[in-house]
């Protein structure tokens, strides 16, 4: 029974997310001032995000210590409130839970407040691993912006 009340809980909440398409998704951020943010492509934002959640305004990834929120993986450690990770600093003083939904403003606010800090997009594990140095092009291509 507890098994079936978790598959019903994630399929509830995976309904509730918004999947952008590829050029859906560049063309908001891309509204939103991104392109060339701090010294990082569109296409470097796009990239991370595509690693981080595949688009997904929902996504939640709990590593045991802290969990990161929403479209850029946003970590309870250093940049949002979950009121549940110890000793968190919480620097985009924004609630984790308002990550979680499809307006991704404050998602995007947030972000630029990460690639300020002195490691940049390299607070992204994610963008470490599969974006940075390497063709992120294709992330773009197709899409009218």
């Amino acid at each position: 029974m507890k098994l079936f009340c978790l598959l019903f809980l994630s399929f509830f909440m995976a309904s509730d997310a918004k999947v952008f398409t590829k050029c859906e998704l560049a063309k908001a951020l891309k509204n939103a001032g991104l392109d060339g943010y701090n010294g990082y492509s569109l296409a470097n934002w796009m990239c991370m995000a595509y690693y981080e959640s595949r688009y997904t305004t929902n996504a939640q990834y709990d590593n045991g210590w802290s969990r990161d929120y929403g479209i850029f993986q946003i970590n309870s450690y250093w940049w949002c409130n979950d009121g549940r990770t110890s000793g968190a600093v919480s620097a985009c003083s924004i609630s984790c839970s308002s990550l979680m939904n499809d307006d991704i403003n404050d998602d995007i606010t947030c972000a630029k407040r990460v690639v300020r800090d002195p490691n940049g997009m390299g607070a992204w594990v994610a963008w470490n691993n599969n974006c940075k140095n390497k063709d992120v092009s294709s992330f773009v291509s197709g899409c009218a912006l």
